[in-house]
């Protein structure tokens, strides 16, 4: 029986890429460095040996003005691809993707679209600190005429990309940097991940757990050590927090009872206080125990090593919170290592 084909989450992008490339010659690609020979961590190198420099640009550090043109090129029908290295970079733009982008289509009664992909790159890497390791989801899916997706795997960053591309709005695509070198099935011809569509990763009976990004991965290995323990852990992806999938996860915590949202930016004023909002709304009296949260402290990321151990959360602390949903203290579970990621970036 032949083998499924597997890709690395950072090849996955890559291939997205060229195929939309390929089957549209509206879309071409841009941003600092998307020609180098690393190629953003080589996810815009098969796309330059391809195309060229003619759809692959790469842009001086000017993000507010080379967004501005990317936004004029996807009104006038192209359909860009901009890509940065960090997601910290687009708090430069915010004026363009806030004030314009994300309201074009509003303002015009529908008549302009902008078909605008920016991809992004979040999440921890050592000694990387507060100003390169932020996840900014929540300021861009607070504005409404923005789609925010963030893929937890390999097939789903393919699949996520491609949707985006093909979207007639903004999308931002928040990839985790610590889930690059990860492995997954991926299929080899294209193919799209709804929008605004969840999926279940475990299903279970005792509790859900909503996790987001790389936290789906640690959500799984908590279940894993909880089900020794006789509690049943259903995870859920929601792939896209702009719009979100109401349905699936509200339906889940109804079932369930039990709520933990796993997120991996700051707790406060975040997307884990939006689903736990949402559920406080909506499952009034219905939730055997109070939605719990895991997410950052609220404070700038440390430097130091040893700090940032302390600092990101893991399957130690969702099999924490599920068990004190649950009332049961509990055996740890493994703590996160980010054993692929070298850095710097």
């Amino acid at each position: 029986m032949t083998q499924p084909r597997t890709l690395k989450y950072r090849e996955a992008l890559d291939e997205a890429l060229v195929q939309a490339m390929e089957r549209d010659e509206t879309v071409f690609c841009l941003g600092v460095g998307v020609d180098d020979p690393k190629g953003i961590f080589g996810t815009t190198l098969s796309a330059f040996r391809k195309f060229g420099s003619a759809r692959v640009l790469d842009t001086p550090l000017s993000e507010n003005a080379v967004t501005g043109i990317a936004i004029g090129a996807a009104i006038a029908g192209m359909r860009p691809v901009m890509v940065h290295a960090r997601n910290d970079f687009l708090l430069l733009t915010m004026d363009q993707l806030v004030n314009h982008a994300a309201k074009w289509r509003y303002m015009s009664g529908g008549g302009l679209r902008v078909p605008l992909t920016i991809r992004a790159v979040i999440g921890r890497g050592w000694g990387q600190a507060a100003q390169h390791s932020q996840s900014l989801q929540a300021l861009f899916a607070h504005v409404p005429g923005l789609r925010v997706a963030m893929p937890s795997n390999a097939a789903d960053a393919k699949g996520l990309l491609l949707s985006a591309i093909a979207d007639d709005s903004p999308t931002i695509l928040l990839e985790h940097r610590g889930l690059f070198e990860e492995s997954a099935p991926v299929p080899a011809e294209p193919y799209e991940a709804p929008v605004g569509r969840g999926v279940v990763v475990r299903a279970g009976s005792d509790v859900t757990v909503v996790a987001i990004s790389q936290m789906v991965g640690e959500a799984v290995k908590a279940a894993d050590t909880l089900a020794g323990q006789g509690i049943s852990v259903e995870v859920i992806d929601p792939r896209w927090l702009a719009p979100l999938d109401d349905a699936l996860i509200l339906s889940s915590a109804a079932r369930t009872g039990r709520l933990v949202v796993a997120d991996t930016s700051w707790t406060s004023f975040g997307v884990s206080a939006e689903i736990a909002a949402r559920a406080a709304e909506r499952l009034w009296g219905r939730l055997k125990s109070p939605v719990a949260r895991v997410a950052l402290p609220d404070v700038p990321t440390p430097c130091s090593s040893k700090l940032e151990k302390l600092y990101y959360p893991g399957a130690a602390e969702i099999a924490a919170a599920v068990g004190r949903a649950v009332g049961v203290a509990g055996e740890a579970a493994p703590r996160h290592e980010d054993s692929q990621f070298k850095g710097p970036f």
